[in-house]
């Protein structure tokens, strides 16, 4: 069994920043999520997966609240080039970054496409294009996806050499482009606040019993840069979505206030009137200034539902001190690093990179990465993880992991990951959205049509009309379940819980049974050696000698204890030759010509080894009933004595389990120990269940046997002997400083081996989808309500233009809730 005594999460593909990456065993698959600018509502994302799904071996799922496609797509039929255009053509924007090269060792036009085709096969690339007369090459990324290094290194493989042009940072630049993105939303809602407040005020002060009116051409004047300029977007969004055979928000809103603003107009212009009592301007401009408002609060509600990836990706630093020998300590960029360079960490620095303290001693606050509150101690040995902010000693690290394969990376893959997934309800959503514009259309005309045949005039029966097109909203259908999901995981991340997709998160709330292994979930995983029993015909050390030899094979906990125990006795410890591991049982290998075999009494049976009769048989059941871990040797075919160890239950284990039982869920432990140890552990922790002597396939059985009975199982443990029950259960929960094998196995991930966060991985779950239950409720609820309003002329239309700006900025805010969740216990 492989341990690690560090959080370390599996290899998923993928880049830390949304990028390409390559899916094993099918083929030439890949995934790619893309970010795309321009969506409004869930119709926008549905149109967008439609077009994408017309492409051959594509399949999509788009994220509203991310604004994000995440594509699996097979690249001997289509590139990310062709999908990115597809997304064009449905009139929306992918989120690229421009880069420049300069190209030498060019002689002719062919040497150009020659580094063009070199390029173009970069995972990543929209567009390439090399210029043979200026000797440059430009090239389109999606960001974060490339460095310059892979192209430099793409155009000297195909023969040329390349300099990069690029010196700004992409990811500063990107977020420019953003913040100046929302200060240009910002001035246009100004403008059009300032624009429509006159018009607005005429209807307050009428209200209010002043007998006051704006000229008719004034009103014309203020509403026609709102209605044509400030509201152009809704009309372009309109025009992109009918021009794709679709219908989005923008269809409604370009509707409705088209026809108000028109009807004023006409009344104004034709239909002789005085423009005191049948103008709709202020109506059109303050339906276009109360959306646009929302939608700018609707962005930065997104971009709270998804601050933990942004909090996660702004702990990694970007320079880093390197001691170098002939020129002392060096300031580096990161990415300059290489595995087993030595860098600097002083008081109060983040961890550049995830390594091995080589010397000094501090304290690391690891909260944001493990969610472990308290600062860990770390000494020479000691691995220690990037992004973790260093206490108040000065630390030398040894490199042992770079950019995209540390912790910190894997982390954010990880996260990124669970939120680009739906949950089934979102398909019936996806459904009702499809729909939802042209249906609300169609009960817009009913609506005109209505009123007009119960003898209403033109007027009302426009105005309510246009009070249906204005109110109905299916944005907040569409964020109603990403931005849950979003904010649900990136709150579970920020406690440690890592949920890797969305299949976890649905099945985590339904759990009643919780099986735990007990070596390095339930205890501490680091078990010491107590006693030395051996039989006649060797001696202590000897045995112990034997066993160190083979054990030190092995990177099982209980291997290391045993070695090391040789190690402080300062016994030589001999190599050895034909070793075999039978997991779940022992292991056995020849020690200068003597066949060892070590493991537990059934290992030793199947091999015809009996144990003694007597005293030494007898204290094995002592040890074992003490909750002492029993190690059996033989030596060449006959029982050589044993070795006791104690493995020390965690502190928090106790109450994980009363706080598990306080909910109505049954937890049970099984172990690969002997019956008397996993009884004793049972006993001391309060499980309904406590059982040793379990095989891996035997846990994988329990864990089937369970389900079969109507029971939703979550299985916990950290070990490669965990991984066949892992994957049989509904849930399977991986300790963080367990083995990849188990953590890739895995629903969730606990980034720090606490008990308690099992209860908190349910927890989370409950909470997450009791906010999508409500969001759901109150979309539906509020088109259902407010649609029926409108049509009967209770709300006007720009009442029902603030409900509809308000309604998925409501959806959005209560998602932003789950941000405050934490683990029971926890201090915010």
């Amino acid at each position: 069994m492989d341990r690690r005594s560090e959080p370390d999460i599996s290899e998923t593909g993928g880049n830390g920043a949304p990028g390409l990456t390559k899916t094993v065993g099918e083929g030439a698959r890949d995934e790619v999520t893309l970010q795309i600018g321009g969506m409004s509502c869930a119709s926008c994302a549905g149109r967008i997966e439609k077009a994408l799904g017309k492409l051959p071996g594509v399949s999509s799922v788009v994220n509203l609240a991310l604004n994000s496609a995440h594509i699996t797509f097979d690249r001997n039929q289509t590139s990310v080039g062709k999908l990115a255009d597809t997304i064009r053509s449905a009139g929306y924007s992918v989120a690229d970054e421009s880069r420049s090269f300069d190209i030498d060792g060019m002689t002719c036009a062919n040497c150009a496409l020659r580094v063009e085709k070199a390029l173009g096969k970069l995972p990543g690339i929209t567009e390439a294009n090399v210029n043979f007369a200026l000797e440059r090459a430009d090239i389109r990324t999606l960001p974060g996806q490339l460095d310059d290094a892979d192209v430099i290194a793409a155009v000297e493989k195909a023969g040329y050499h390349a300099v990069s042009r690029n010196k700004s940072d992409p990811a500063n630049g990107q977020q420019d482009i953003e913040k100046n993105g929302f200060d240009k939303s910002l001035l246009w809602l100004g403008a059009s606040i300032i624009l429509t407040a006159p018009l607005v005020a005429q209807m307050i002060w009428m209200y209010l019993g002043i007998n006051y009116h704006l000229n008719p051409w004034a009103e014309l004047a203020l509403a026609t840069p709102v209605q044509f300029l400030i509201g152009w977007r809704f009309y372009r969004g309109a025009w992109m979505a009918l021009r794709n055979a679709s219908a989005n928000m923008d269809v409604l809103v370009a509707l409705g206030t088209s026809a108000a603003y028109l009807l004023s107009l006409y009344n104004m212009l034709v239909a002789g009137h005085d423009g005191q009592t049948h103008l709709y301007f202020e109506a059109s401009a303050a339906i276009i200034t109360l959306i646009l408002a929302g939608k700018i609060m609707e962005e930065r509600a997104k971009r709270g539902a998804s601050a933990a990836i942004r909090e996660l990706m702004a702990l990694r630093p970007r320079r880093a001190r390197k001691l170098d020998q002939d020129n002392g300590e060096v300031e580096i960029d990161i990415a300059e690093l290489v595995i087993g360079d030595i860098v600097r960490v002083l008081p109060g620095e983040r961890v550049p990179v995830d390594g091995k303290v080589s010397a000094g001693e501090s304290e690391l606050d690891e909260s944001l990465i493990t969610g472990e509150t308290r600062p860990v101690a770390r000494v020479p040995g000691d691995t220690v993880v990037g992004g973790a902010v260093n206490g108040t000693g000065r630390l030398d690290v040894e490199v042992t992991a770079i950019g995209e394969d540390t912790t910190l990376s894997r982390i954010i893959r990880l996260v990124e990951q669970a939120q680009t997934g739906k949950a089934p309800v979102q398909k019936l959503v996806d459904k009702v959205s499809g729909i939802f514009v042209p249906v609300v259309v169609l009960i817009a005309l009913v609506t005109f049509g209505g009123w007009l045949l119960f003898g209403a005039t033109m007027e009302a029966s426009i105005v309510a009309a246009v009070s249906v097109l204005v109110i109905a909203c299916p944005c907040a259908l569409g964020l109603a379940t990403p931005t849950a999901l979003v904010a649900g995981t990136g709150a579970a991340a920020k406690s440690g819980i890592l949920i890797r997709n969305f299949d976890a998160l649905e099945q985590a709330h339904n759990v009643d049974t919780v099986i735990f292994d007990k070596t390095g979930t339930l205890t501490e995983g680091k078990p010491t050696v107590r006693d030395i029993k051996h039989a006649e015909g060797t001696d202590e050390a000897g045995l112990l000698r034997m066993v160190a030899a083979v054990q030190a094979a092995s990177e099982h906990p209980l291997a290391r204890a045993i070695v090391n125990a040789a190690r402080k006795q300062e016994i030589k410890i001999p190599d050895i030759t034909d070793f075999n591991s039978k997991t779940g049982a022992g292991v056995q290998a020849k020690v200068e010509d003597h066949n060892v075999v070590i493991g537990n009494e059934a290992m030793l049976a199947d091999l015809g080894i009996g144990l003694p009769d007597g005293d030494l048989g007898s204290k094995i059941a002592d040890y074992e009933g003490r909750g002492q871990t029993v190690i059996l040797v033989a030596i060449d075919g006959r029982f050589a004595g044993f070795i006791t160890l104690e493995d020390r239950i965690r502190a928090s284990a106790k109450q994980a389990i009363t706080d598990l039982k306080a909910r109505g869920i049954n937890s049970i432990m099984l172990s690969g120990d002997g019956e008397d140890v996993a009884s004793y552990v049972a006993e001391q922790l309060g499980l309904e269940e406590g059982r040793g002597r379990i095989r891996p396939q035997d846990k994988a059985r329990e864990v089937e046997k369970l389900r079969k009975a109507g029971r939703h199982v979550a299985m916990v443990g950290d070990g490669i002997n965990d991984a066949p029950a892992l994957a049989a259960a509904d849930v399977g929960i991986a300790m963080g400083g367990g083995t990849d094998v188990a953590m890739e196995t895995a629903g969730i991930t606990l980034m720090r081996s606490d008990p308690a966060l099992v209860e908190g991985a349910i927890d989370v779950s409950i909470a997450t989808r009791r906010k999508i239950a409500q969001n759901l409720f109150w979309a539906f609820a509020y088109n259902v309500i407010g649609v029926p309003l409108a049509a009967f002329g209770i709300l006007s239309p720009a009442i029902a233009g603030a409900a509809m700006a308000l309604s998925s900025v409501s959806v959005v805010s209560n998602s932003l809730l789950l941000r405050r969740w934490k683990v029971r216990g926890e201090k915010s």
